[in-house]
């Protein structure tokens, strides 16, 4: 995705424009950070719970907002690297007549807007005059802006490589519109971890992408006109999304077990209050 002034050709194929690394770089970035925002969605929710016993536990969680916002800001540009790549445009738009690059464009305008999120993270959570909840809203335009781009990202080119983009952007969209629901609701840790299974599910898309459009290692080329292929990634989309799920489960598992292992070796008399306050507000869910 990062080098579009190249491309693979084969039998029965048209070319196809990218690299192998300009997918595998996103899809990395993006499985990281559904990770992250999981694991730190997880630990809130745990954190809520026993709140009486973790009084340093807001200012932790402001400070990881604010190094979250620059590991934001950094990555993209970073991502955009495309840019300066031998053959890349060099920020020139258009050069002798005709759109330079413009693939290279678009990918640097979706780039833009998760940095954009990262620069909210840190006014928000440095500047107390401004809505914490804003980053939310920059995180479901920045889905949104990259949905939009991707469903405009495949024209001219082979069936199958317009129909991995489409599950590419059905992820997207979907993560947008979660994202937004998250943005409306309040401290709903199931609509977190969904947001996070969904960005986590596109990032191992990409890599799928990557494997499917620039086969590493001398594996022969997949034929972008079969439909069988097509009838393939759809059941292996659906297994991407499956993994996704266990990922965001064990996980939850594993912090869990962690918070509760390490209370109860420091201070066991507060696993049972940590237990009663989980009652507490399960009664109040349920209610």
């Amino acid at each position: 995705m990062m080098n579009h002034s190249e491309g693979r050709t084969g039998p029965n194929h048209a070319k196809v424009m990218g690299s192998f690394k300009g997918h595998a770089l996103p899809g990395t970035f993006f499985f990281i950070m559904a990770l992250w925002w999981s694991t730190k969605s997880i630990l809130k929710y745990i954190f809520r719970k026993q709140k009486r016993t973790c009084p340093g536990s807001k200012a932790l969680f402001r400070r990881a907002e604010i190094l979250e916002g620059i590991v934001s800001v950094c990555m993209p540009p970073g991502m955009a690297g495309e840019q300066f790549i031998p053959g890349g445009p060099y920020w020139s738009l258009y050069k002798e007549g005709r759109w330079n690059q413009i693939l290279g464009w678009h990918h640097f305008t979706m780039y833009l807007f998760f940095g954009l999120v990262g620069v909210s993270n840190i006014l928000c959570f440095t500047i107390n005059s401004l809505p914490v909840s804003l980053p939310k809203l920059m995180m479901s335009n920045a889905l949104f802006v990259e949905a939009f781009i991707f469903y405009n990202h495949t024209h001219g080119r082979e069936m199958l490589d317009i129909f991995v983009h489409q599950l590419l952007f059905l992820a997207v969209l979907l993560a947008a519109i979660v994202a937004f629901m998250e943005f409306l609701t309040r401290n709903n840790v199931l609509v977190e971890l969904l947001r996070s299974s969904l960005i986590l599910l596109q990032g191992t898309w990409f890599w799928q992408l990557g494997f499917v459009l620039y086969p590493l290692g001398g594996h022969p080329s997949w034929d972008l006109t079969d439909h069988e292929n097509a009838l393939f990634l759809t059941m292996c989309f659906c297994w991407h999304y499956l993994l996704a799920l266990t990922i965001i489960g064990m996980n939850y598992a594993f912090i869990t077990w962690f918070v509760k292992s390490r209370l109860k070796r420091l201070c066991p008399s507060e696993v049972g209050l940590l237990k009663n306050v989980e009652r507490e507000q399960e009664s109040e869910e349920e209610m």
